[in-house]
């Protein structure tokens, strides 16, 4: 008999979201905003592994050693990004713009109705893609890891009910099959493609100045199943309720070339991918809301 599944936690009190969406609603912004940076300090003082994390990140991105205002920044631009996905989930217009660059296919896929793969990334917005996705008509399946305590996800999921839905992936031994269920009913998937713990395929891609391990499932997905990829990262506007999405072309398999030419091509589109995020990440290094090892660099033999 497998043993069951444990139960992971957002590091944190088990109230935390609530009070802090309670907190928003009822104190005025000119009290809100200053505790909100207040309990950032208190997470960056009892997150010792988060915060070396964001250290090492950020002294890779910004070329220096960080300060610990650096590291702070980092924690607070997440929290923002926190209170963005609790806002919509409580019913709050998030308005998107979508960059020029690729717009037109992007929107081109999108409008057609075709089951699709969308990509995207632990950074800025990008967990409120899905949702922004549904509010054009398109029924998505979010993969995500179950939490104990993750109010974000149970509000918008609330909030779309018909149109999202959640594929969780706790379960390594059955991603796979689950994954294959929901594409064979003719879902599109909407899948995180930086961390590496559930990914079965990875392969090294340049990123942040080395040849870095990233996950490459969803194109072995594409491939095998006939599916267009397209990946989105997205950047909050100032300090309203507002994405800037930038869309990446997007990847259709060739179905008269045979396996090996359809993986190589997917390897240069994703190769053009990260050079799209990291040119956002070094524009917005604070966005970058992995708070783990950065991915690992690419052993010799597989380089």
């Amino acid at each position: 008999m497998n043993a069951p599944t444990p139960i992971l936690r957002n590091p944190g009190p088990s109230w935390g979201f609530a009070f802090l969406s309670w907190a928003e609603r009822w104190w005025p912004r000119w009290f809100f905003r200053p505790m909100l940076m207040a309990g950032t300090w208190g997470g960056l003082a009892f997150m010792p592994v988060q915060r070396a994390h964001s250290r090492a990140y950020l002294a890779i991105v910004l070329g220096r050693t960080p300060a610990l205002r650096d590291v702070w920044r980092h924690f607070f631009a997440f929290a923002n990004s926190l209170m963005l996905s609790l806002r919509a989930g409580r019913g709050a217009p998030v308005s998107c713009a979508l960059a020029p660059e690729n717009a037109e296919a992007f929107e081109a896929l999108v409008g057609s109705g075709r089951p699709a793969l969308f990509g995207t990334f632990h950074f800025g917005g990008s967990d409120l893609l899905g949702y922004l996705l549904s509010e054009r008509g398109r029924r998505v399946s979010i993969i995500r890891l179950r939490v104990g305590n993750s109010d974000d996800t149970r509000l918008l999921g609330r909030r779309f009910a018909g149109q999202v839905s959640f594929l969780w992936i706790n379960d390594p031994a059955s991603l796979l099959f689950d994954l294959k269920a929901a594409i064979e009913a003719g879902e599109s998937l909407a899948l995180k493609c930086d961390r590496l713990e559930f990914s079965a395929k990875v392969e090294p891609f340049h990123f942040l100045g080395a040849r870095r391990l990233f996950p490459f499932t969803i194109y072995h997905l594409a491939i095998m199943f006939d599916r267009p990829v397209v990946f989105c990262a997205a950047v909050p506007i100032g300090r309203e309720d507002g994405l800037r999405v930038f869309a990446s072309p997007v990847f259709t398999p060739d179905p008269a070339a045979d396996r090996v030419a359809n993986t190589w091509a997917a390897r240069g589109h994703f190769q053009a991918v990260l050079a799209q995020l990291e040119t956002l990440v070094r524009q917005h290094p604070f966005l970058w809301f992995n708070f783990l090892p950065l991915n690992p660099e690419a052993p010799a033999a597989v380089r």
